[in-house]
């Protein structure tokens, strides 16, 4: 397996899905890590064929070459073969945990699609048996470039402390993800979508106290929701309590195809972005804006914003974990089990 810096990380996908193409076009543009072999039950798109394949961000999948990849029905035959460092697992959300056991015992890496499991229990299991480094989760939002912003201006202190933050993410109707609501299968918007700004509150606030959260139900579960996060007063910004609020969840109309976007108040400057991808292909943008309590105005530069890049980045720091270096904080499985006990937090105080 590869150990050091100067050896691309060899990598390979199980589960060719939406997320499954996303990660294949990501590592096609890294420069550090490898894609050699993929798993996957479906016999066309074992032959290359991921024309199917859609979803509401990037390219639609392609007929593709696959010869020279070790190409497999299943896991095991990905695991028989010593040269893979990391499996990149991108299998619907209930298949993980098994997945994941088998991959740890055999002593390869693994860096798994968000959410790393439909509860935090099950995600406990997992952290209870990985070895320091070895389970790595794949949750975008802290590398792609508006939201990165925020997570280094919280890590460098430029503009003081969170205190406030509100966070959205609306889909249309996810017709392309079979059993959406099943709690069971996927778990619907809180577990497959809010889970992104439930990870990113635990990153900039820390974790709740406590969730109150108010919502439209299907299937038993939330499909649009409005949450507050209760947290206590921070010791780092004289007693102030963080104000955390998360929505969104799906619109019942094809037109709006994606949105996410947030507004966070630091101590010494509001920062705010958001994007909104529509069905006639149009878009909206709201540009990364910084309003500083003095009244200035700043719009960082993010340059071209390819949502792919934000993938590259991903697996790029994965790879430097197989190279030898510390765990990048984001992929801190820790941190995506917090991300689940938010969701469940909400589901329990919920009212309809």
């Amino acid at each position: 397996m590869s150990s050091n810096a100067n050896t691309p990380m060899r990598a390979a996908i199980l589960g060719v899905g939406f997320m499954g193409w996303i990660h294949t076009l990501a590592y096609q543009r890294s420069t550090t890590a490898e894609l050699i072999g993929f798993a996957s039950r479906d016999a066309k798109k074992r032959a290359g064929d991921w024309r199917g394949i859609q979803g509401n961000f990037g390219p639609p999948g392609e007929q593709w070459d696959v010869s020279g990849l070790n190409v497999s029905e299943n896991l095991d035959g990905l695991l028989e073969d010593d040269s893979i460092d990391l499996i990149d697992v991108c299998l619907p959300p209930h298949l993980h945990v098994d997945a994941i056991k088998k991959i740890l015992a055999s002593g390869k890496k693994v860096l798994c699609e968000k959410p790393l499991a439909l509860t935090s229990d099950a995600a406990r299991s997992l952290l209870d048996v990985a070895e320091p480094g070895q389970l790595m989760v794949a949750h975008i939002l802290p590398f792609m470039p508006a939201f990165r912003f925020l997570v280094e201006a919280k890590s460098d202190g430029r503009f003081g402390d969170p205190i406030t933050g509100r966070f959205s993410r609306t889909i249309s109707p996810p017709d392309w993800i079979p059993d959406f609501y099943d709690p069971e299968k996927v778990g619907g918007p809180l577990i497959d979508l809010q889970v992104h700004d439930a990870h990113l509150a635990r990153v900039l606030f820390g974790m709740p106290a406590a969730a109150h959260c108010v919502s439209h139900n299907q299937q038993g579960v939330p499909k649009r929701y409005e949450t507050i996060l209760e947290y206590s007063p921070s010791a780092d910004s004289d007693g102030v309590t963080p104000v955390v609020s998360l929505a969104g969840g799906v619109i019942d109309s094809p037109a709006r195809g994606f949105t996410h976007g947030y507004e966070v108040s630091f101590e010494k400057a509001t920062v705010r972005f958001e994007f909104a991808a529509y069905g006639d292909g149009s878009s909206d943008t709201i540009p990364l804006t910084v309003m500083h309590n003095d009244g200035q105005l700043e719009r960082p530069d993010l340059g071209e914003q390819d949502p792919i890049d934000g993938f590259v980045s991903e697996i790029d720091a994965a790879a430097a974990v197989v190279a030898g270096g510390p765990l990048h904080p984001v992929l801190d499985a820790q941190l995506a089990t917090d991300a689940l006990t938010i969701c469940e937090m909400q589901m329990a105080s919920r009212r309809s």
